[in-house]
């Protein structure tokens, strides 16, 4: 190899990109994304949970799971499985409108 490929070979050497640099890796980012992602789910459930809890105090207000055959008690099978609302959404807006108990009925 001559001096004049040497001398040609050291100027491109500098132009070429350094490996260790190249693929820059920030935790960071992740931690936030990740953050993010835990937060949205504990809303998600927070929100499921506000849903169901409506949905069985409404059933209590109207009186949709009273026992048939014992006056004055509950029928804890219907209270899982009852629907007093129409749609999911309503008992979530309801429990997000009305945040303060309501006064009992005279």
């Amino acid at each position: 190899m001559s001096d004049v490929e040497r001398e040609v070979l050291k100027m491109y050497d500098r132009s070429k990109p350094v490996d260790e640099d190249l693929f820059e890796t920030s935790n960071v980012n992740q931690l936030a994304w990740t953050l993010v992602a835990l937060l949205a789910g504990l809303v998600m459930w927070l929100c499921i949970a506000l849903v169901n809890a409506e949905n069985q105090r409404h059933a209590l207000m109207t009186n949709k799971c009273a026992d048939p055959l014992f006056k004055g008690e509950l029928d804890q099978q219907c209270l899982v499985m009852v629907r007093s609302r129409d749609h999911w959404w309503q008992h979530l807006g309801y429990a997000l409108t009305h945040v303060t108990p309501a006064a009992a009925p005279k």
